[in-house]
């Protein structure tokens, strides 16, 4: 049997492991896209959709070098989420997403972990930009994107979900430390 098992790097914060997504969080990711906290990001949907979504989320890392990882905290080793990279075609720009599980919102994960992706986009892979897209009405993502030092951009029509909120975050050149300069 033929296997194609892309290179996903661990990376390591402060209180979280960002690691390749695995069949083990399926179970979490299910229970999420069940609820209507989903609503933002096209749930709620059925445990075959979100299994579906599972796949092309690793699938990006085959397509395009990089994508987003199963984040979980270092100490219980519990899944929280999926934080990373995301571009695939048709995408106006690169970008820097987040998804935490329903139980790990309010801590900080979200904006730990993104820092950790973006630290990794410009440092790695040579981003000079990045975006994050975020529904008009999601505050909490704003609140992330904010303390991230994104700002407003613009406002992308997606093909999907509608009128989309693009904020820009900081160049590499505006950042200090790559962006990590709160978990050095």
């Amino acid at each position: 049997m033929n296997t194609l098992t892309p290179h996903i790097p661990r990376l390591e914060t402060e209180r979280l492991i960002l690691r390749a997504l695995s069949e083990s969080d399926f179970d979490a990711e299910a229970e999420f896209f069940a609820s209507d906290a989903s609503k933002f990001l096209g749930g709620p949907k059925r445990s075959d959709e979100t299994w579906r979504l599972m796949a092309q989320l690793l699938g990006h890392w085959v397509l395009r070098g990089y994508g987003f990882w199963g984040v979980e905290e270092k100490d219980s080793g519990r899944y929280v989420g999926h934080v990373g990279l995301w571009f695939p075609h048709s995408w106006p720009e690169p970008e820097i997403g987040w998804t935490l599980m329903n139980d790990a919102t309010g801590k900080g994960y979200a904006t730990e972990a993104a820092l950790a992706a973006r630290s990794h986009a410009y440092e790695v892979l040579g981003w000079e930009t990045a975006v994050s897209m975020i529904d008009p009405e999601n505050t909490a993502s704003k609140a992330v994107a904010d303390r991230l030092g994104a700002k407003f951009d613009y406002t992308y029509d997606h093909p999907a979900f509608g009128a989309m909120q693009v904020w820009r975050h900081p160049a590499p050149a505006d950042l200090v430390n790559g962006g990590m300069e709160a978990y050095a």
